[in-house]
């Protein structure tokens, strides 16, 4: 199977029982979400997309460019099947960030404005961005937050009520605009910090989500000790307001 084109494999199944639980996280009557295999995210990292299907065909579906490319409304009608499911994977995930760390921090969801692997899908990605995986530039780069090549969700949606010509001209996705922004300079997204080299980055980026999960333990502790200290005066409340058993009279 070749790797450019596993996803557009993945979602043509009819049996999803072939597909293996290391590769399948997740999956809806639209929409399959599958472990990112090279995660970038040091902790959860996930691509979703559409089912292929008579009604949505693999020739619409290459990318995000050829979709935009189809007939309007059916192609918002398949970016918000996707915002909806991804909706539920994010509570999946924030839920599991509170079980496992104590604390949740953002995730991203959003396109590649050039992707790399065939067929239509979407990143929800941990902002940590500190795996091991993060290997290069162009890898930081095309989740950064702010450069540009990671189109988020939310914006994607905001293009199909937004002018027609607007539509058509964001609609174009050229890789002569977005490419050369995986060659800009390496730049923190929390701090706007600039580093000469991606391990710096990523020690950078460790550091400073444990120091966010740091604060959240400081909090957590005060937060007993008020609990504490709240049934303590309470407790003594109690004791203070209880009458005194009457004496019994002397014979």
């Amino acid at each position: 199977m070749s790797a450019l084109t596993v996803l557009r494999r993945y979602a043509a199944k009819t049996d999803l029982s072939t597909i293996p639980d290391s590769v399948l996280f997740t999956h809806t009557d639209t929409s399959l979400t599958l472990f990112d295999l090279f995660p970038k995210s040091n902790t959860f990292h996930f691509l979703m997309m559409p089912r292929i299907t008579p009604s949505l065909p693999e020739e619409h579906t290459r990318d995000l460019r050829t979709l935009l490319k189809w007939d309007k409304e059916k192609a918002r009608k398949v970016i918000e099947g996707l915002a909806r499911d991804a909706r539920s994977v994010q509570d999946m995930i924030k839920e599991e960030m509170k079980k496992r760390f104590g604390f949740e921090w953002p995730i991203f969801t959003g396109f590649h404005a050039v992707p790399s692997m065939e067929h239509l899908h979407l990143h929800i990605i941990a902002s940590d961005l500190f795996s091991d995986r993060m290997k290069h530039k162009k890898h930081y780069n095309s989740f950064h937050p702010k450069r540009g090549f990671f189109l988020h969700l939310e914006d994607v949606l905001s293009w199909f009520d937004a002018t027609p010509s607007y539509y058509k001209t964001m609609a174009k996705l050229p890789k002569s605009q977005y490419e050369p922004l995986l060659k800009e300079d390496l730049i923190c997204w929390r701090c706007n910090e600039s580093f000469k080299t991606i391990p710096k980055l990523k020690e950078h980026l460790r550091a400073e989500w444990e120091k966010d999960a740091a604060k959240v333990k400081v909090k957590e502790l005060k937060r007993q000790r008020e609990d504490e200290e709240y049934v303590d005066i309470d407790k003594r409340s109690v004791k203070r307001s209880t009458p005194a058993a009457p004496e019994e009279p002397t014979p």
